[in-house]
């Protein structure tokens, strides 16, 4: 049976990739609708998707190939999705996020942070999960993990080193002090020692698991709180654009870091308080630390911490050109349409309907910056120069090159962005949509609370399996026609099925940071899954919360909107 199972797992992929086309060209040959073509694409993706037998980003192109083979869609009207304003702003994001990954910069946010926090366990694991949410927000979670992980890793080890030394002192002591009272309590030795001993050594692997895995969840958690955190939220936009294109500026920075940083914090801290109770136990002694030991490990903690900030050497002027452009980024996002007063936009770029600024052109303006902002300060003694320093250019090195830009980038992700917009434009015009919604019609006898919640659940299952820009780039136009058929604002299931899509909280291999973490060996699988379990009802629990509460306020979820009753299709 061993070998049989090892025989058709040899051939998994094979069979997969070449016999999955085939059995499901029946499907194509008893229906050749429109609609039924486009189908047999999304079906044959989402499985290329799941299993991974090629890279996401290959199978992300196939709308190019097979859309106009379809007569789906000419291969003109394909192509253009692959780079839509949404790709561009992602992408400004992801090259400002390299300019501060490559000066350190977020290194010493971090440590900075940390040194500030303190380093008692449980101000220390939030300090941990709060750094890395924040960082998380603004750069790759899995750029943030393996950053922040080395740092635990190194804490631990000292704190684990530290408790050895002052057990082996104190044992040493309590020995001296027997001998001199003349007694020889050998039972005392032999079975209370071994039973202490593996208490601490049980308790030390509860604080290496939590204090690991904080910071996987916290960087999932964090990437919600901004539009371009992560990739499921910028799927949600470019969807929203192409599937909506009179909803405007409905979703756009402002609006979504009021809607999600919020939720972002309520869940850091249910999960923070989730990790200290299933592995500290809310003993006050052992996470606000008391004791002897307990004040050596703190010492021991802040110690690795400083050192580590020495190490970084004192802020350079290329930090502080980092740190201005990201400043920038920030407050031309926020203040471009901020819609609780006129932004910067209705100064000279806006004509009626028409906006020419987007989120986008922020981002690619500050992208572009980091190409020419110098990473020296120039130098003007002309005069006083020696006949090295003559030969070296007046202007000063970028903060960025391309060669750097073009290593650190993640180009499959703007790949898979572009194959989502593609298969949501086939969907509208083959009339998949259309059909789609007409089968989820009996859903309007269901209450929209319920439908928000069930939906939820399964995108967090789903998500397990599969990427998170998969599950979101699959489900968002399913939500969306179902949305419209129903009668129920759009935003209302989509916007909780997007943040679900993050909650890959239970398997190694269900998101890289998870990958990064327990690649350390502090964790077993069981670990993840029981505590990633409620993870995912927190995270669902939050995202229920936030929409039915100031997600209405924002997004005015309580009523239909005009710009989701026709959806414009240039065909």
């Amino acid at each position: 049976m061993a070998s049989a199972l090892s025989y058709v797992s040899k051939f998994k992929s094979f069979a997969i990739l070449f016999v999955t086309p085939l059995l499901l060209l029946p499907l194509i040959i008893l229906m050749p609708a429109k609609f039924v073509r486009c189908a047999y694409v999304i079906i044959l993706m989402a499985i290329y998707w799941c299993t991974e037998v090629i890279p996401l980003a290959v199978t992300s192109l196939m709308p190019a190939l097979l859309f106009p083979l379809f007569k789906i869609l000419d291969s003109k009207q394909v192509c253009v999705q692959y780079m839509k304003d949404t790709n561009m702003l992602f992408l400004g994001g992801l090259i400002v996020a390299v300019a501060v990954e490559h000066w350190n910069l977020h290194k010493r946010i971090a440590l900075r942070t940390l040194l500030w926090v303190g380093a008692k366990p449980a101000q220390l694991m939030l300090g941990f999960m709060s750094v890395t949410a924040f960082l998380s927000m603004w750069i790759s979670n899995t750029a943030t993990t393996a950053m922040m992980v080395p740092i635990v890793e190194a804490v631990l080890q000292q704190m684990e080193a530290t408790s050895t030394a002052t057990e082996a002192g104190l044992g040493a002591l309590e020995l001296a002090d027997k001998g001199k009272a003349g007694e020889l309590p050998g039972s005392q030795v032999i079975f209370e020692g071994p039973a202490m001993g593996q208490q601490e050594n049980c308790d030390r692997k509860s604080m290496c698991k939590a204090m690991t895995l904080c910071v996987c969840y916290a960087a999932s958690i964090g990437g919600t709180a901004t539009l371009t955190g992560t990739g499921p939220n910028v799927v949600l936009l470019g969807q929203m654009h192409e599937l909506f294109p009179d909803s405007k500026d409905t979703v756009n920075f402002a609006s979504w870091f009021g809607f999600a940083f919020p939720n972002m914090v309520i869940m850091l801290l249910l999960a923070w308080l989730w990790l200290q109770c299933i592995y500290m136990g809310f003993n006050f002694k052992k996470s606000w630390g008391c004791g002897l030991e307990r004040r050596n490990n703190e010492k021991a903690a802040y110690e690795v911490l400083q050192e580590e900030y020495r190490k970084l050497g004192p802020f350079s002027f290329a930090e502080v050109n980092v740190l201005l452009c990201f400043f920038l980024l920030v407050s031309l996002w926020f203040s471009r349409d901020p819609g609780f007063m006129p932004g910067w936009l209705s100064v000279a770029w806006a004509e009626g309907e028409t906006q020419y600024a987007s989120d986008a052109t922020v981002a690619i303006f500050v992208a572009m910056l980091l190409f020419v902002v110098p990473s020296q300060k120039p130098k003007f003694n002309f005069c006083s120069q020696t006949e090295e320093e003559r030969k070296i250019p007046f202007y000063p090195p970028a903060l960025l090159n391309w060669k750097v830009t073009q290593e650190k980038v993640p180009w499959g992700i703007v790949l898979l962005l572009g194959g989502g917009f593609a298969l949501a434009k086939g969907c509208e015009v083959s009339g998949l949509s259309e059909w789609m919604g007409k089968q989820m019609e009996p859903l309007h006898a269901v209450p929209p609370a319920a439908i928000t919640l069930i939906l939820s659940l399964l995108v967090a299952v789903f998500t397990e399996c599969t990427s998170n820009v998969a599950t979101t780039t699959l489900f968002l136009p399913i939500f969306a026609s179902m949305s419209r058929s129903i009668g129920l604002n759009p935003l209302y299931v989509m916007l909780p099925c997007t943040l679900s899509a993050s909650f890959a909280f239970m398997l190694p291999v269900a998101t890289p940071p998870n990958a990064i973490v327990f690649a350390y060996g502090h964790l077993k699988v069981s670990d993840m899954v029981k505590t990633g379990l409620m993870m995912n009802v927190i995270g669902v629990f939050c995202v229920f919360l936030a929409v039915n509460t100031w997600g209405r306020v924002i997004f005015d979820l309580d009523h239909f909107p005009d710009w989701a009753n026709v959806t414009h299709i240039e065909t």
